[in-house]
């Protein structure tokens, strides 16, 4: 499939900058582009001691403009679809410069092509860092518009940002300083020893493990597996699951956070546990059993995970079921469960699934 990405491979630094919109997009108005354009650098402003100005005149460090086809910068646009927009090296002439396709399909919300998604990439480039092998960041070179609904930097973005133009303690802007504490969480290492899962569920013949804002999805085909983000899927769905199974018989995953049928969010959803007879007091899952049929909790429950399943004593973090066997996530291990002879059968690393060899056994 051919996906929307960037056009630029590498560029260099600036420092202090002022832009110019020279010619504006045919599908938005003035008020829309300078609007996204001006939420666009403020992200990168919040991380790093710059800051951005608009002005009229011809001698601003960055021009903007939105282009068709072959408009005379020897990087000719191939209409809607492909390249979205690409920007040059900082340097004379129009060396900083950013153009957009004016062809493509631009938005200001999640339909088409999202110009403030799109912007904050192409600004980047201006302000002289190159593209991110990392599936979760903005700079990665295929445009994920999924991420428009949690638009932010991710952990290595603003250290490279940082890194190149400092800190705002160095500059006395310490009121603006972002601590990289409270970033988005670095896009997690499939084969990391210390991997956990945050939810695992069945999605007709695949597994979809959750971690974070991330998802793999493992199927016996697959001869990689590799990392997405859950947005690119469920644009709706937010990060940081609590518990997901799949219900085989109405052919849709219950996600707690919303119910995912058809790859899209139910409409409707999320909705509060209590609906489906928890009690109101449940904030997250624990040991409950829920007859679906009857749209009720089971008597007897809640109880001790023990009880239920001997052998598994530790907080479970996720929970799936696959060939008579029931996989208890606790932390980066996985244990067996065989519910014929209730008893953990054997312990082995929780990513054994992403087809990283085992780190623990017994």
């Amino acid at each position: 499939m051919r996906r929307a990405r960037c056009g630029l491979s590498d560029v260099e630094p600036f420092r202090t900058l002022t832009y110019r919109i020279s010619r504006f997009s045919s599908k938005l108005t003035a008020a829309q582009v300078r609007a996204a354009f001006r939420q666009a650098w403020k992200l990168w402003a919040q991380a790093a001691p710059l800051k951005f100005h608009r002005q009229r005149r011809s001698d601003a460090d960055i021009i903007i403009s939105f282009n068709n086809k072959d408009h005379e910068d020897g990087s000719p646009f191939d209409g809607e679809g492909g390249i979205l927009a690409h920007t040059f090296f900082p340097g004379p002439g129009i060396g900083g410069d950013v153009h957009f396709d004016d062809e493509e399909a631009w938005t200001t919300n999640t339909k088409g092509c999202n110009l403030l998604t799109v912007a904050v990439h192409e600004f980047r480039h201006a302000l002289g860092l190159p593209h991110s092998s990392d599936p979760g960041a903005i700079m990665f070179p295929a445009y994920n518009f999924g991420l428009l609904t949690v638009l932010q930097l991710s952990f290595q973005e603003v250290k490279d940002i940082q890194e190149m133009y400092g800190m705002f303690m160095e500059v006395n802007y310490s009121k603006r300083k972002i601590s990289l504490d409270r970033l988005p969480p670095k896009t997690p290492d499939k084969c990391d020893p210390m991997l956990s899962f945050d939810a695992v569920t069945g999605m007709q013949q695949e597994f979809v493990f959750f971690k974070d804002r991330s998802i793999w999805r493992v199927h016996p085909s697959f001869e990689q597996i590799g990392i997405t983000l859950i947005t690119s899927l469920w644009p709706d769905l937010p990060a940081h699951t609590d518990a997901a199974y799949e219900n085989t018989y109405k052919n849709s995953m219950l996600v707690f956070k919303g119910e995912v049928n058809s790859l899209q969010v139910r409409h409707g959803y999320p909705r509060s546990i209590s609906e489906f007879g928890f009690p109101s007091t449940v904030k997250s899952m624990d040991c409950w059993r829920f007859d679906e049929d009857a749209g009720q909790i089971m008597e007897g429950f809640p109880e001790p995970i023990a009880h239920e399943w001997p052998g598994v004593d530790s907080q479970v973090d996720a929970a799936v079921a696959h060939d008579g066997f029931i996989y208890f996530i606790v932390g980066p291990q996985q244990l067996e469960f065989n519910p014929k002879v209730r008893q953990v059968m054997k312990t082995v690393a929780a990513n054994t699934w992403l087809q990283c060899r085992e780190i623990t056994g017994s």
